[in-house]
């Protein structure tokens, strides 16, 4: 089961290289099911290992000059403070029993792994269907939607801070949309944005779970991996013509995740 694991910790690098997003929703479902943790402390391990991979995978962004910094700051600064806010208000008040209903009993492990399962089937839709055309790039429309983009930084933050999901999969639409960012530099500017995210979260959390260090740094290693090989083959690969593909894996892993946490468990 470990060696499946790092595969799939390959597979999350690959699909943040080549689409800027999706892959770091296999994280916490990677985490607690394979390496069996619990998913409290998988959203947490989730933020450091999406962060690290991300932040890896946007240097070579940066360096082809396919960042917009200001995009990512005015996109970036309101997803941070979602994240905190999730982190340090809304995950530690969660109680650890919630409700009933007969014999289920409704935890708070329960709880966030059915919110993420939810999140990956909208994830999968939002990958499988077709994708309408990006406007063509407008300098003079860039970054002047400002409270749509800081209303969605900040939607995307607090999910990131709930269920330690990068969120690359409704980044790059904002950007695409509501920017009008050129799908490369969207690509890039989304992992920037998923490393300041993802890092700050797991600073602002690291204190409330211990953290296996040899373990945590392993899986980020084989996904840093992961991220050069999808760098590499997004030059040669239209990861446009790949996503409906990952689409309809992450949907299945989504029901899977569904099914385990209420009709079989």
């Amino acid at each position: 089961m470990e060696y499946i694991g790092y595969f799939f910790a390959i597979l999350i690098g690959v699909s943040l290289g080549l689409i800027g997003g999706g892959g770091s929703i296999l994280t916490v479902p990677v985490l607690v099911y394979i390496f069996h943790l619990d998913a409290a402390a998988a959203t947490v391990y989730s933020l450091f290992i999406v962060g690290l991979t991300s932040a890896v995978g946007s240097v070579n962004y940066l360096k082809r000059g396919l960042v917009h910094l200001r995009a990512a700051m005015v996109f970036g600064i309101p997803s941070v403070a979602g994240v905190f806010i999730a982190r340090l208000l809304i995950v530690p008040n969660i109680p650890e029993h919630i409700f009933s209903i007969g014999q289920f009993v409704v935890t708070r492990h329960i709880l966030l792994m059915l919110l993420f399962a939810v999140l990956m089937v909208g994830a999968s839709y939002n990958m499988i269907k077709k994708q309408k055309a990006a406007p063509a790039f407008n300098k003079e429309l860039c970054c002047k939607n400002y409270v749509m983009t800081i209303l969605q930084g900040l939607l995307i933050g607090i999910i990131t801070g709930m269920v330690g999901a990068g969120g690359g999969f409704m980044i790059i639409p904002a950007l695409l949309f509501v920017l009008h960012l050129p799908m490369k530099k969207a690509i890039g500017t989304s992992l920037l944005i998923i490393a300041l995210n993802s890092l700050l979260g797991f600073a602002g959390s690291v204190g409330h779970v211990a953290v296996q260090w040899p373990f945590i740094l392993t899986i980020a290693a084989f996904a840093i991996a992961g991220i050069f090989i999808g760098n590499r083959l997004s030059k040669k690969i239209d990861g446009a013509k790949l996503k409906p593909i990952f689409g309809w894996f992450v949907l299945i892993m989504g029901v899977y995740i569904i099914l385990k946490e209420t009709v079989f468990k």
